[in-house]
């Protein structure tokens, strides 16, 4: 299978690695995507982020429909559905809200996974830390007044994001490779056809923006998802969530490496409680993992 040679050279790297070069990868994409907005909409750059990374990752696993159960399509329909969503309502509040803030309110949904499929009581110790510092970054690192839409918006992801942590362990477990997410990301670039033509139009062609949308499907889409996608196969979903708090203190960083937005002392020690959040629960990597359904 075309997906193989990739999960064979990273069986060898543990997951939480993985995750957390994907956490890196697609915060830093967010950054440079925000640079577009300007050009071609918050709409028009997921449809180009998401057409460059389906194109990639169809050309690398050529997967196949025939013979799938209605099950498999489902869930990659599904799986399509929600990567569409979730990418759009993020932008639409990242083009509103400084991208630390956007990241620690669309972080609750990754965290609500992480308490609702908590066992023990080190786990939830951990969650507590983890939204402790989430909600002492929002304090800090806003920047200023938020505005409702943006924050509704950032929240939508959130919902979306639990949705998406759900569906890519099930999808990782039908399909072989990366065969899943492919076929998803196909999915999901159709659907934001229209609205990205709609903010985009004519600037979509444009050399630049052609460049800079596909730098944002690597770093933003084709990294990221194919590293989760792959680690989740050998991590439960609740652990997944929990490592996923160090999305909003890699967030302000992007934020001001790439955009200027410089850190408050909160900030700074928001980030420490992520950090020592996150530590706690790669400490915890040696459980055996829930079999996957």
């Amino acid at each position: 299978m075309a997906g193989v040679p990739l999960r064979g050279r990273t069986d060898a790297i543990p997951p939480q690695v993985l995750l957390l070069i994907g956490i890196a990868s697609v915060q830093f994409g967010a950054a440079f995507a925000h640079t577009l907005f300007g050009k071609a909409g918050p709409a028009g750059v997921v449809l180009l982020r998401l057409a460059f990374a389906a194109l990639l990752l169809l050309a690398l696993t050529r997967p196949r429909l025939a013979g799938r159960s209605r099950a498999d399509l489902l869930a990659a329909a599904g799986f399509g559905l929600t990567l569409a969503c979730m990418n759009w309502s993020f932008y639409e509040s990242l083009h509103r809200l400084p991208l630390g803030a956007a990241v620690t309110v669309e972080f609750l949904g990754p965290l609500g996974v992480a308490v609702a499929g908590s066992r023990k009581l080190l786990d939830l110790i951990w969650v507590l830390l983890a939204g402790g510092g989430v909600a002492l970054l929002a304090l800090g690192g806003s920047g200023g007044e938020l505005q409702l839409a943006g924050l509704l918006l950032a929240a939508l992801a959130g919902a979306l994001w639990a949705a998406y942590i759900l569906l890519s362990q099930r999808v990782g477990s039908r399909f072989a490779g990366l065969d899943g997410l492919a076929i998803a990301m196909a999915l999901a670039t159709v659907l934001m056809i229209p609205a990205g033509l709609v903010q985009g139009g004519s600037a979509l062609l444009r050399p630049e923006v052609l460049v800079g949308g596909f730098w944002v499907a690597v770093l933003s889409s084709l990294i990221p998802y194919s590293l989760e996608i792959v680690s989740l196969r050998r991590l439960r979903a609740s652990t997944f969530g929990l490592l996923m708090s160090l999305e909003p203190a890699v967030a302000a960083l992007a934020g001001m490496l790439v955009l200027g937005q410089q850190p408050h002392l909160q900030t700074v020690l928001a980030i420490a409680m992520v950090v020592v959040a996150s530590a706690g629960t790669t400490l915890e990597a040696h459980r055996q993992p829930v079999p996957l359904g």
